[in-house]
């Protein structure tokens, strides 16, 4: 049987405070919790009987009540398990690869923008994703739900921007960002290699990286409607595009 101390701390885990500072992290469901136990070392397993799928064989594995899961879970309804999982000591290098694609994001708040910018990437084989320190905690319980396990294979670093797009300036790593005065994705060719920046939901790219970027693209309305894009959906718009139209 779960101890009242055991949910205590899974459901302090919500709070970067206290993934800080016990290091650990979580995620529910069948799919995710199964998909993060080969990048990441798991700590406990909660779950359902009816729960299979080879979990019940971990040595980590507790069944628990449906009143007790409810009391642990991040999510108004349960998936049936929970996995804690301890965040990497090790949590990827700041130096950028001028010869891959690579993504930053500036200051994007929005755990399920997050999660589902780090899916992106993963979907379009791009295996580092910068964040600026404003942006949102991968380890949250939000973003690791909207990831759906791709947080296992996608790096997430946290790093100085301004630092990172200067870097990739010297190796001669081109950086792009969206802009209202860009250059239209549509209609011009696109490398393998280079640094794409995307900027905050409200704000778009901070006023202290603007003059970094060099490479500056506009993904256009057809309509003249909608004033803007979500993030993630401007982000899969951008990756798309990359990898279609690439001719070097």
């Amino acid at each position: 049987m779960v101890s009242k101390s055991q949910i205590k701390l899974i459901k302090s885990l919500e709070y970067k405070k206290f993934r800080d500072r016990e290091r650990l992290f979580v995620a529910e469901g069948r799919k995710v919790v199964g998909e993060l136990l080969t990048a990441f070392e798991c700590v406990g397993i909660y779950g359902l009987q009816s729960i299979d799928d080879g979990l019940q064989s971990q040595k980590v594995w507790q069944m628990v009540s449906a009143d007790d899961l409810q009391r642990m879970s991040f999510l108004k309804s349960p998936q049936g398990v929970l996995g804690v999982y301890r965040i990497p000591a090790d949590e990827g290098t700041d130096e950028i690869r001028a010869d891959s694609l690579s993504l930053a994001l500036d200051d994007v708040q929005d755990p399920g923008n997050m999660g589902t910018i780090i899916r992106l990437a993963d979907w379009f084989g791009i295996k580092t994703v910068y964040c600026s320190v404003g942006c949102a905690d991968c380890w949250s319980p939000k973003v690791v739900q909207a990831t759906m396990g791709s947080i296992a294979r996608v790096k997430v670093v946290c790093t100085d921007l301004v630092r990172l797009v200067d870097e990739a300036k010297t190796k001669r790593c081109p950086v792009f960002g969206t802009f209202l005065d860009g250059e239209n994705v549509y209609e011009r060719s696109l490398p393998k290699n280079g640094l794409i920046v995307m900027g905050n939901e409200g704000n778009g790219i901070s006023v202290a990286l603007r003059n970094h970027i060099t490479e500056r693209l506009l993904i256009p309305s057809f309509s003249g409607g909608a004033e803007s894009l979500n993030v993630a959906i401007a982000t899969a718009i951008i990756l798309s595009e990359f990898k279609r139209g690439s001719k070097v």
